[in-house]
């Protein structure tokens, strides 16, 4: 069975856990990409994460502000703006009230299966 997430599942919800990630703290684009590894998120291309954060900069997400790096040329880093925590808190709510509801179907079908 083939376990890698799919990749129309993943962009429905790759914001959403962008922004739950720049809640901990501002991060980099490389940086980024390293912490969705870490979630189990690895499939992501490099090439979506840097549009996607473009994106977010525009709609007022989250804010990039270069900074100094120790290992070479500054790195843009992103911080969430505020509309970002509210998209964040949006997208928690939104995720929860689906994952209950598959959650839902999925122990419905198993019972019937049995």
């Amino acid at each position: 069975m083939n376990h890698k997430l799919s990749t129309q599942l993943l962009k429905g919800t790759l914001q959403g856990v962008m922004l739950m990630i720049l809640a901990q703290e501002p991060e980099y684009g490389y940086g980024l990409s390293t912490k969705l590894n870490h979630y189990g998120l690895s499939e992501i291309p490099k090439g979506t994460i840097y549009p996607l954060l473009a994106t977010m900069e525009k709609n007022g997400l989250i804010e990039g502000r270069m900074k100094p790096s120790d290992e070479g040329p500054d790195r843009k880093y992103f911080f969430i703006t505020s509309a970002g925590q509210a998209a964040k808190a949006d997208f928690i709510e939104q995720w929860n009230q689906l994952a209950a509801s598959v959650t839902k179907l999925i122990n419905e079908e198993s019972t019937d299966e049995n």
